[in-house]
């Protein structure tokens, strides 16, 4: 059963999104909440995991509960890998560019 290495997530948001040593971020730790992400970071995001973990994220996955931590991702990419993601309401989505 293929799984998400976790820190290669951590490594990737480090390289990409916190840009001073000073700043750290828990598995756990809202990507929204703490400001390190916009939609545009949402975008970057998605691609690194359809090229990295060869998996395709429809509109509807393109959620907090899925994408707004560490955490979030490596339990979303876990479930694509293993084919058992969970339908979420939309209500709850996160921003995203057109």
């Amino acid at each position: 059963m293929p799984k998400c290495d976790v820190n290669h997530l951590r490594e990737f948001m480090a390289n990409n999104f916190l840009f001073s040593a000073k700043c750290t971020l828990g598995d756990e730790d809202s990507f929204m909440e703490t400001g390190i992400l916009d939609s545009v970071g949402v975008l970057h995001i998605i691609l690194f995991l359809e090229e990295n973990y060869h998996i395709k994220l429809s509109d509807d996955e393109i959620v907090a509960e899925n994408l707004d931590s560490i955490h979030n991702l490596k339990k979303f990419v876990d479930q694509k890998l293993n084919g058992t993601v969970q339908a979420i309401g939309l209500q709850t989505g996160l921003a995203t560019v057109e």
